[in-house]
């Protein structure tokens, strides 16, 4: 699979909502996992909150999306950051280590729940990154 750059959104407990309005507008397959799902729900309110939602339509668009967690600083017309995913994990290790100078590390570059290795960091500039590495599949 081939590195991809993508707009993140995180909304306030109506991700579910948003996305699917995304995928009425724009079309495509809309996938969403919820933090229930995978155990990081502090409190039952929260589990089924959006933990990752991605819309992915047939001419090539993605739009990923999410709640912030419980505690998350969350200010609408600040709510994004931009995810780059893939399988090449030197490339994307790469890309972390250039743009981890100067960054404040929000999480580390570490195996997820999911299978994955992930990571968030906010770069010099005050842009939100996250950087998925997808696990092996076999």
């Amino acid at each position: 699979m081939p590195t991809r750059l993508n707009p993140y959104l995180n909304f306030e407990g109506n991700a579910r909502e948003a996305m699917t309005f995304y995928r009425d507008v724009f079309g495509g397959e809309l996938a969403l996992s919820t933090f229930g799902e995978f155990q990081m729900a502090e409190d039952s309110a929260q589990a089924d909150n959006i933990m990752h939602g991605e819309l992915t339509t047939p001419n090539g668009l993605s739009l990923m999306g999410a709640d912030v967690m419980e505690g998350m600083d969350y200010r609408q017309g600040t709510n994004y950051s931009i995810s780059l995913s893939g399988d090449d994990e030197s490339e994307l290790r790469g890309y972390w280590d250039g743009l981890a100078e100067g960054a404040t590390i929000v999480e580390p570059l570490v195996a997820a729940p999911w299978g994955d290795t992930f990571g968030i960091l906010l770069d010099r500039y005050g842009v939100s990154w996250l950087v998925n590495i997808a696990g092996d599949s076999s």
